[in-house]
């Protein structure tokens, strides 16, 4: 879990607005992987935690 607080520490102190426009969609498109991979396993978790009680 220290990895992905890391991986977000680090996107927080880069300037959107610094990035050229691909660079800043390209960006933009994994983030919203990547979120959608992180829903996924929190879904995931919370079905395991509901189901065993």
């Amino acid at each position: 879990m220290s990895e992905l607080a890391t991986a977000i520490d680090n996107l927080a102190d880069e300037d959107p607005a610094e990035l050229p426009l691909a660079a800043l969609t390209e960006q933009l498109v994994e983030l919203h992987w990547q979120m959608a991979r992180l829903q996924a396993q929190i879904a995931r978790r919370t079905h395991v935690r509901h189901s065993s009680n």
